[in-house]
This record gives C-alpha cells, structure tokens and sequence, in this order.
C-alpha cells in the first residue's frame, strides 16, 4: 500500500481533531469512514498499523483496537494475519451486517426471513445461510463467516460440535432460533418446542383420528425432521391403541381408503394430494391428511390442509427485535393446531 494512502487517513482523523463531540475512538471510526467516502480509501485498500496510529496520533492502543473493531463489526474493515487491517466494504451507511443461518429453504423458513427483513432497516445486510442439518457443512459455513458480521440468527444442529461452535461467540452476538439449543443462561433464543407440544396436538386430534382404521406417519430418521415429534406419535398409538405406523417414505400408489397419513416433507405432501386428486378421492372423508409447518399454500390447496405448527412471522419479528435491541430473549413460542378440511 502506498504512504500516500496512509497520509490520507490519518489526516482525515486528524481533521476531526477539533470536534470535541467525538470521542478519540469516534474519531478513527469517523475519519476512516471520511476516508472511504471521500475516495482516499478504496475496496481493499490497506490500513495504517496499530502502531502507526499510535505514532502518529498519540493515541492508546487500547482505543485505536476499539476503533478498528467497531469497523470490522459494522463490516466494513476486516483483518487478515500478516496482511492487516483492509477494506472489505466502502457502504459505510450499513450499521450492521447479519449472518441468518438456516437449516434449508422451505415456505415457512420464507415467512420468518420477510417478517425479520420487514422489521429492520433496508441498511442492515441480511446474508442467507443454509447447513441442511449436515454438521460439516454449519462448521463450513460457521468457519467461514466468523468475525465478519456484526450478529449471527442460527437454527442449530443438536450435537456438541455445533454447540461448542456457537459458544465461540459473544452472547450479545448470538441469537438461536427455530431449533431450541439451550446454550447457557446469558444467550438468547426464540425457538419452538416439539415434545410436549406434538404430545398435546395428538391428544386433540384423538376424536378425528378414530374415524379412520389406520394412522401413517411418513418419517426420515437423520435428517433435520424433529425426533421427538415420531417419540411423541409412537407415545400417542400406544396410549390410545390406535393403529398405525412410521415409514421411511411415501411412494405413489400406496395410499388407501380409510387411513390418516402424515408427512413433515412438503414435497411428499404434495405428491399425496396429487394421487389423492388422480384418483379422484376427497380428503376429510376417503382418506385424512396431516402436516407439518403451515404456511398460506395449505391453508388453500385441496380444500385446507390440518397443521400444527409454531408461528414463524412471530420469530421473525422477535428476530427482528433482537437484532435492533440487543435485550436478551429466552422465549418459545407456542405451537398450534389448525384444523382443516383435510382431517
């Protein structure tokens, strides 16, 4: 990097010398974002040392690596070993940038996505992750992204390599949601629940369920479809001797008269109404239908479809909150039961 550089930025520190408003950290953040907006500063240009600065401005180190570290959390610096301090961003109106990470893309992942974007500014970068339940692939990404955001919202894999990762973090940094990864009392979370919840929305659907001869529940074990929600289904057929079953998948043309099936797979779900349609059944009576995660599709494809599901704009928003505040919050929200035409 050229001196003439270096020369720029300290004098746009040194500018603001007068301003009596600003405190010494103030001024290195303020001269430097000066400096990229005036062109002085370009996309990954140098940075002048620590002890440059030092030298040169008489200021502690301790203030000149609080400067910088404001810079590399509103991510607009970054810091490389035997490289320095560079500039990754010249947007120097972003106050925050934020890492989402979540499991994959599905329509209610969307909903929580639109209501958190909706309630922050447009000036928040909102970068969009997905691990798809696969630890290498969250450590991948986790590795990745550290140290260049200012906030990490992640739905979490359950097991102590994802754990131990997310504790790297700064509590203030970090907010869980969707999965309920308890972490310790200073982190938040906004998650939902599953045992207890899918217990209590089989024990309604009990007179519903004994219409039918048979109850199928379509389940992939090792994959990010909850366990505790076929724990919860098994507890519910032994304790009501209701027949039925837990699958790996559904294959088209095994569907029969008088059964209730389930599925949490949105694409399997669909294939079922689509035999259910071909073969010109109606859901509700030939047959019952249940489903994971409700979102606006299924509150109109094929007459209604039953739900249970929590309520994923509401974890957006209390996201978005978060975000913007940074209050603790250890909340779960409620999951509930939609009933439709299909049971």
């Amino acid at each position: 990097m050229k001196q003439t550089s270096h020369e720029g930025v300290i004098q746009s520190i040194k500018n603001l010398e007068q301003m009596q408003a600003l405190s010494k950290h103030e001024k290195i953040v303020q001269g430097i974002i000066d400096a990229i907006d005036t062109g002085t500063l370009t996309l990954q240009a140098g940075l002048p040392s620590v002890n440059t600065l030092i030298h040169r401005l008489g200021f502690a180190r301790e203030t000149i690596a609080k400067a910088y570290k404001d810079l590399m959390q509103r991510g607009i610096i970054a810091s490389k070993n035997r490289k320095g301090y560079y500039v990754v961003s010249t947007n120097t109106d972003a106050q925050q940038k934020v890492a989402l990470v979540l499991y994959a893309y599905d329509t209610f992942q969307d909903t929580l996505y639109a209501n958190l974007r909706a309630n922050v500014p447009a000036n928040i970068q909102i970068d969009l992750y997905f691990h798809h339940n696969n630890t290498d692939v969250f450590e991948d990404i986790f590795n990745r992204i550290i140290g260049k955001y200012t906030i990490y919202v992640v739905a979490p894999i359950e097991n102590k390599r994802t754990a131990d990762l997310l504790r790297s973090l700064t509590p203030s940094k970090l907010l869980i949601i969707d999965r309920l990864m308890d972490l310790g009392a200073e982190y938040s979370f906004v998650s939902q629940e599953f045992a207890k919840s899918s217990a209590r929305v089989f024990e309604e659907l009990l007179p519903k369920v004994k219409k039918y001869k048979e109850m199928v529940f379509y389940f992939r074990d090792h994959t990010a479809e909850p366990s505790e929600i076929k724990e919860a289904f098994l507890t519910f057929l032994a304790d009501n001797k209701i027949k039925g079953s837990v699958k790996g998948a559904y294959e088209y043309g095994e569907l029969k008269k008088g059964k209730v099936y389930f599925t949490i797979h949105n694409p399997e779900l669909y294939q079922m109404l689509k035999e259910v349609k071909e073969k010109g059944w109606e859901l509700g009576k030939d047959l019952g239908m249940l489903s994971h995660n409700d979102d606006v599709i299924k509150e109109i494809i094929s007459g209604g479809i039953t739900t249970f599901s929590t309520d994923f704009a509401k974890m957006g928003k209390l996201s978005a909150h978060y975000i913007m505040t940074r209050e603790k919050i250890r909340e779960v929200i409620p999951t509930e039961l939609v009933l439709r035409q299909s049971l």
